[in-house]
């Protein structure tokens, strides 16, 4: 485990460049960097800002899932953005968010996760990374986003009631890794997909729809159920041009337009 928490001045040279350099906010603990982050966002907060933690004492997942915090274990951090971006184009954020998270997991230890749609991320079938997208938008636009990433990374063990649903880098690798420099890569990851959608959104959300039929295997041939909707069950066929997940279901095809995403038990 690491000895200290992380070196901010360090930090901040390595983002030198991105939009996040100069705009960190790091709390050796928090209720929840998600929940300081979309009300820093209402109180005028800038483009940029990062809220991270060593702990929180109320980290939350989608819906009214928690999201374990313990200190020095893992990543915990939100980042609050302005996108030019209207309101229903906000899940091409997330989806971005998720392959960020990905490729940063795979520059630092060459694990390649799996994305669970629309950005849970995997190894087998045990998660280690959770994403939360929030925000405050009009009609026409949106006001602010926030984007809280958490990712396990020092956790030697599970409680029995987790321990075949979650994982961390430690009980995959055998070894501890280095948060700060998961940090950095993440944050470098996440300021390339915000500009290449900001800059060329169209030819960006279709990079992003390719990338993820490479990185996940959830997205074709997966026999899954849709959590609280019933009769939405049946094997996955790819993304649909906004990005949703569809399902063959004994209806038809079906659009998956939120919830959780689960493989059907005796699925491989």
């Amino acid at each position: 485990m690491e000895s200290s928490a992380f070196d901010l001045p360090a930090l901040d040279h390595a983002l030198a460049g991105t939009r996040f350099a100069g705009k960190l906010e790091f709390f050796p603990t928090i209720h929840s960097t998600s929940t300081h982050a979309m009300a820093q966002g209402e109180a005028g907060a800038e483009d940029g800002t990062v809220y991270f933690a060593d702990e929180q004492t109320a980290g939350r997942g989608r819906g009214a899932h928690a999201w374990a915090s313990p200190p020095g274990s893992g990543l915990y951090v939100s980042v609050l953005l302005r996108p030019q971006l209207a309101p229903a184009d906000v899940l091409w954020m997330s989806l971005a968010a998720g392959l960020a998270v990905h490729d940063a997991i795979r520059a630092l230890t060459s694990l390649e996760a799996d994305l669970r749609w629309p950005n849970d991320l995997l190894f087998g079938k045990r998660k280690f990374s959770g994403i939360l997208t929030e925000l405050n938008a009009e009609v026409t636009r949106v006001r602010y986003l926030v984007i809280g990433i958490g990712i396990n990374v020092h956790q030697p063990a599970f409680p029995d009631e987790l321990k075949d649903l979650a994982t961390s880098l430690h009980i995959e690798t055998g070894r501890d890794w280095p948060r700060q420099e998961l940090l950095a890569l993440l944050l470098k990851a996440i300021d390339r997909e915000v500009n290449a959608l900001t800059i060329s959104t169209s030819e960006a959300q279709q990079e992003i729809l390719r990338r993820l039929e490479r990185a996940s295997s959830w997205v074709r041939g997966k026999q899954v159920y849709v959590e609280n909707q019933p009769g939405m069950e049946g094997v996955t066929e790819g993304l649909d041009p906004r990005g949703f997940l569809q399902i063959r279901t004994a209806n038809g095809l079906r659009t998956v337009l939120s919830g959780g995403v689960r493989e059907q038990k005796g699925s491989r």
